[in-house]
This record gives structure tokens, sequence and C-alpha cells, in this order.
């Protein structure tokens, strides 16, 4: 277990951020391949999650978003919804994800940048009316307007981009 240093809440290992206060926990690097063919995906992901001593990452999440400048990996669990953004001291409102370990500032992420959640089986991604933009394959997303994601699919936060695995 992973016990975050900001809140004592114990994650499971391999989280990269915590359950409870969205804020980053230390210990986990996990690498997937950039070249891993459509059929073999989720079974890869899987794979290297379970190599990396993430015992239960099998099973606990419903999104895998793979960072594409360093291929760290951000699994979302436990609840339907996330926002995504970068946290500021002072600020009244967190993100449920801070991106600014990942050079959030510098490539444009807003504090409040997107939300992502899971409607059944479909996943959305929405724009909160972040500064510059957020893109889904190259296209700028309108503001407040759900956009369906699907696996391969890249979303770009400013100039952040991810791939959607699972």
């Amino acid at each position: 277990m992973i016990i975050c240093s900001n809140c004592g809440h114990e994650n499971a290992e391999g989280s990269i951020f915590c359950l409870e206060c969205g804020t980053s926990v230390d210990g986990a690097q996990l690498l997937v391949t950039k070249t891993i063919a459509d059929s073999e995906m989720v079974d890869s992901v899987k794979k290297e999650a379970l190599n990396s001593g993430a015992d239960d990452l099998s099973t606990d999440y419903w999104l895998a978003l793979r960072l594409m400048e360093n291929d760290k990996m951000l699994y979302l669990s436990a609840r339907d919804e996330f926002t995504l953004g970068r946290f500021t001291e002072g600020q009244p409102v967190a993100p449920d994800i801070d991106l600014m370990p990942y050079q959030a500032y510098a490539s444009g992420v807003s504090r409040l940048h997107a939300a992502i959640r899971r409607d059944s089986d479909r996943v959305i991604i929405m724009d909160l009316g972040s500064s510059n933009g957020t893109y889904l394959n190259g296209r700028r997303l309108n503001s407040h307007m759900e956009e369906q994601l699907k696996r391969g699919d890249v979303i770009a936060l400013g100039k952040l981009k991810m791939q959607v695995i699972v």
C-alpha cells in the first residue's frame, strides 16, 4: 500500500494520485510500450502493471491514460468522474487529478481544465472553459460540450498530451 503524505489514505500499489484527496503519491512509475497492437492493448497494460508490483490494477481501474511525454500512466478508478488540472496554493477548488508534476503550467493546463467521466459503457470528456483548450485527436473541443472517448484517442490539455489506453 502507498500512504498519502497529505491525508494518510492507504492507496493501492501503483497509484499515482490519492483516491481520497487527489494529491500525487510517491512510489509509482509504471511504463507501457508505445507499440501495443489494438487487440492486445488491454492485456498488455494489465500485464505491465502487474509486473511492476501493482497487484490489484487489473480490476481496479476503468480508464488508463498514458502521458505521451514520459510514458507515465494515470489510472482512473473508484469514482465515475474526475477533474483534471493543476493545483495552485490558495486556490479554493482543486482538481481531482493534479498534473503539476508533469509540467502542466508550462504546457498551458488550466487549474480546472477538463472533466472525464464514465457513463455506463461510455467514457466522456468535457472542457471546463480552459484558457488553452482541450483537444481530441487534434480537434479543439467546445467548452462544456461532451465528447465520447475511445481507445487510442489522443487528448491534449493545452500542450500536455495523453493517449487513451483502456
